[in-house]
């Protein structure tokens, strides 16, 4: 075993440890997380507005501070962009993740401290190796490069000394030195802020590197993929490079990719590792990669707390936290951290599908839902069902969206998709039978409003060319990073300009 992996390998035993009692004690690790971030926070700005020197419990905290929003929290985010110090967090802060979202056309900034990049975002990073080496010990992942596949950064031009980027691209500038030496491409490729051209650069620059571990969201990552392939002319990834195992992925889900990315590496021996690292923080990880839950690590700087998503609206909700809440509810995610953030609503939903330890799955978004019809179809409703009927059609699919069509006058309403095929179903009609049926049993709302059509009429499905959601991401300038596809709306604004680009 060559030095650099024997040396990990003895270092993420130790870790693996640590990950254990957190599993065994996670209301202790979280109490820990809280009254470290109050007192090293106790002196700034925000600390003292609140009192922080003398909060002694978390009701306490909860009491004083209020559960923010992006909007609600930038005017200090904008003091601490413009170079003030000791505003929301100790000192002053250099670097910004621009986190586009899907729900605004403008940027959200997001602090990124000193603490956040070495505690949270490193240490992440750090965590995926220690956990995929204590399931594979006899992996080789460590013998060759790790492709990244990140954004881009640019100078802030409102303070010299600033920097803003995509998350991915911020880590990789600041990377130690030991992880640059596994990396590839090179860092002038990796930061292009063109991403067709850097796509094009990327390709060629590792098509002759040992390649042994992909890091990425699956979408870009498949054009990346394609474009190898093209420019190699082999029928899969495994001809260019032989010795890859693992596609570690997140921004995204996985499912309705799996199938291309199967096809694109035929290989029983590779693995596909899930993470949740946003901009705002890095939050779990898949540590059991025979199930599709992630384990929520609670030591990295963030402490936690969870309003169940049915009371969001309501003005005396509930904020829980690690130690009280319950198995298979949506939840939405509030957040405090070593970046600043404080009783930060992040617009994520979850729900947790074990405790003890704690692990959750994404459901979607606050804003991504559909509830015209009292249906609360979620993100990982739509995303369930397109798996069960992807695979009993023999389809797959590129990319899609979902908006309500509204009831009017004595015509109801329905839902209707726009979908972008790689592999279309033979029977069109069928799959929206399948999809609908596969709808009803993944959401109890759905098939009580779908009952002899009661509520809502069966979904429709506008088939759209290939390239269209690029193309409609190209013209937002939102090509690459963590840009996504909204999938689903309440409104029709997304779907009635992807129909309006596929018909242009």
């Amino acid at each position: 075993m060559p030095l650099f992996t024997s040396l990990y390998s003895w270092l993420s035993i130790k870790r693996m440890k640590q990950i254990e009692l957190m599993r065994e004690y996670p209301v202790e690790f979280q109490q820990e997380v809280f009254f470290n971030l109050i007192d090293k926070a106790k002196d700034t700005e925000f600390g003292k507005k609140y009192g922080f020197s003398d909060i002694k419990t978390i009701s306490q905290f909860q009491e004083r501070v209020p559960v923010r929003s992006y909007d609600e929290l930038k005017p200090m985010i904008q003091r601490v962009l413009e170079g003030e110090s000791d505003i929301l967090w100790p000192g002053t802060t250099r670097w910004f993740a621009k986190s586009s979202g899907t729900t605004s056309d403008k940027s959200k900034l997001i602090p990124v401290t000193e603490d956040a990049l070495n505690d949270c975002h490193f240490r992440g990073g750090k965590d995926i190796l220690a956990i995929y080496l204590s399931q594979f010990p006899e992996s080789k992942v460590l013998d060759g490069k790790s492709l990244a596949i990140g954004g881009s950064h640019q100078i802030n031009e409102i303070n010299n000394d600033a920097y803003y980027g995509d998350l991915s691209a911020v880590i990789i500038q600041n990377l130690p030195f030991w992880a640059e030496i596994i990396r590839t491409p090179k860092l002038k490729t990796a930061l292009m802020a063109d991403w067709e051209e850097k796509m094009e650069k990327m390709a060629r620059e590792t098509i002759n590197d040992n390649v042994t571990s992909i890091a990425g969201v699956p979408s870009w990552t498949l054009v990346l993929m394609r474009r190898i392939l093209e420019i190699t002319g082999k029928d899969n990834l495994l001809d260019v490079w032989p010795n890859l195992e693992v596609f570690i992925h997140g921004g995204v889900s996985f499912l309705p990719y799996q199938k291309q990315f199967k096809e694109i590496i035929p290989s029983e021996k590779m693995n596909f590792l899930e993470t949740y690292n946003a901009s705002e923080g890095f939050f779990a990880l898949q540590d059991d990669l025979s199930k599709d839950d992630m384990f929520l690590i609670l030591d990295y700087g963030i402490f936690y707390e969870f309003i169940p998503f049915d009371e969001l609206e309501n003005e005396n909700y509930r904020s829980l936290t690690i130690a009280e809440v319950e198995k298979e509810k949506n939840y939405a995610m509030v957040i405090s951290t070593n970046g600043g953030l404080w009783r930060y609503l992040i617009g994520d939903t979850v729900k947790f599908t074990s405790l003890y330890p704690h692990k959750i799955k994404i459901t979607g978004r606050i804003k991504h839902y559909i509830n015209v019809f009292g249906e609360e179809l979620m993100v990982d409703n739509a995303e369930e069902a397109l798996k069960i009927v992807t695979k009993e059609t023999n389809s797959a699919i590129a990319d899609y969206t979902v908006a309500p069509v509204f009831m009017n006058g004595k015509q109801k309403g329905r839902h209707q998709w726009a979908i972008e095929f790689v592999t279309p179903p033979k029977d069109l009609e069928q799959f929206a039978d399948l999809l609908d049926n596969a709808l009803k049993s993944v959401n109890s709302d759905y098939e009580a409003k779908r009952y002899k059509d009661l509520s809502i009429q069966k979904l429709t499905i506008d088939v759209v060319k290939p390239g269209t959601f690029y193309r409609w991401l190209q013209k937002r300038g939102k090509l690459g990073g963590q840009n996504k596809v909204p999938r689903l709306s309440n409104n029709r604004k997304f779907l009635e300009e992807i129909l309006k680009l596929n018909e242009e």
